[in-house]
């Protein structure tokens, strides 16, 4: 039997290990509209612990995840009449520390839950029971499939018509999301290609499957892929943009797709863009009977829990690497703390990581987790 927990109307409540939740807390937010993170985002020291509504859960944050969007949601590029201030970070994982009395009919205290929901960069984030996802631990893992492994598999599955033989390009290929859009492609029995920046990159990406790497930094990629794949690619999962946007057209077979995840070679920009050669577009298509789509995960949210069930099976049956970076590797050390979110969105902007950048949000002593 669940205990019901009414904690919707309570200013003091005590989480499940009986130690008190605290009234204040740190988050990460917007005061600054702009593409700098360090210029647009402040760290507010003594925020409000929020207080979950009755179909509500309190969710104390133990991981959080970078995403290269992350910019252009400081710059506020994606909802052009939110003002600041506001929260910031997509995508968390934690323990429910209080729950509202609806909430309590599927969830109770002490449970792992994963969400996607503005404001993850916080110790304690109210998510909607409805939105979180249950997860047998808590585990830096499963944060890796919330956003970026969704984003290849509905991308994939709705657009990229894969099938055994096709030769598909993945660009940022040992990133957060490209780690998943090799595997998820080699599963349909695709021969896949993936760009990367390091040696150490191209070791890992084999180690997932990948058949053929391209260091980028060492080699030319028009060249190896004209010299390798005269008749072109079929399908490119592109989230870099500007010239490797213009590259992966050039080198689509006929009937080739190119699905644009992401451009983030130009969100450092101003405007958030990099030049492509766009007026050749038409031309370039047609003479292929290519085409070129967009892929939004917001907009494919009614498969949303579908596609994560399937990851979380994938990866619990040992079937799915899912690579967690912590930037242990990087200067500082490891991304722990609020704090260490601006390290690690330079991180992911030097292109340094290898999977999905992560920071551990390390609770006080008197809890015992």
């Amino acid at each position: 039997s669940r205990p019901i927990l009414d904690m919707s109307y309570s200013r003091h409540f005590l989480d499940f290990q009986g130690s008190s939740i605290p009234s204040s807390m740190k988050k990460l937010v917007v005061t600054k509209l702009s593409q700098n993170f360090r210029e647009a985002v402040t760290l507010q020291q003594d925020s409000p612990v929020p207080l979950p509504g009755d179909g509500d859960l309190l969710v104390r944050n133990r991981f959080v995840g970078i995403n290269a969007s992350d910019i252009n949601y400081s710059a506020g590029r994606y909802d052009a009449s939110v003002k600041p201030p506001f929260d910031i970070g997509f995508e968390g994982v934690g323990d429910v520390v209080a729950l509202g009395l609806s909430a309590s009919a599927d969830y109770t205290v002490g449970q792992a839950v994963a969400y996607v929901k503005a404001g993850s960069f916080a110790e304690y984030t109210v998510v909607p029971a409805r939105q979180a996802v249950p997860l047998p631990s808590v585990k830096p893992e499963f944060l890796t499939l919330m956003v970026s492994g969704a984003t290849a598999y509905l991308s994939l599955k709705e657009l990229g018509d894969l099938s055994e033989g096709k030769k598909v390009l993945v660009t940022a290929a040992a990133g957060g999301t490209g780690q998943f859009a090799v595997q998820l492609a080699k599963k349909a029995k695709c021969h896949v290609i993936g760009t990367c920046s390091s040696d150490e990159k191209g070791g890992f990406l084999k180690s997932i499957g990948c058949d053929c790497t391209i260091n980028y930094k060492t080699e030319n990629v028009e060249s190896v892929l004209r010299k390798d794949y005269p008749e072109g690619v079929d399908v490119v999962y592109e989230s870099v943009g500007g010239k490797m946007f213009d590259l992966a057209l050039n080198a689509l077979a006929i009937k080739g797709r190119l699905i644009v995840i992401g451009f983030i070679a130009g969100y450092q920009n101003p405007t958030g863009l990099q030049p492509i050669k766009a007026e050749l577009l038409p031309a370039k298509l047609l003479k292929k009977s290519a085409s070129v789509r967009g892929f939004f995960l917001n907009h494919y949210l009614s498969d949303y829990k579908m596609a994560l069930q399937d990851l979380l099976e994938m990866y619990e049956r040992g079937d799915l690497v899912c690579e967690v970076d912590f930037g242990d590797m990087s200067p500082e050390g490891k991304f722990t703390g609020l704090e260490s979110v601006f390290r690690a969105v330079d991180y992911m902007y030097m292109g340094k990581n290898i999977g999905k950048i992560v920071v551990e949000l390390p609770h006080s002593v008197n809890s015992k987790l």
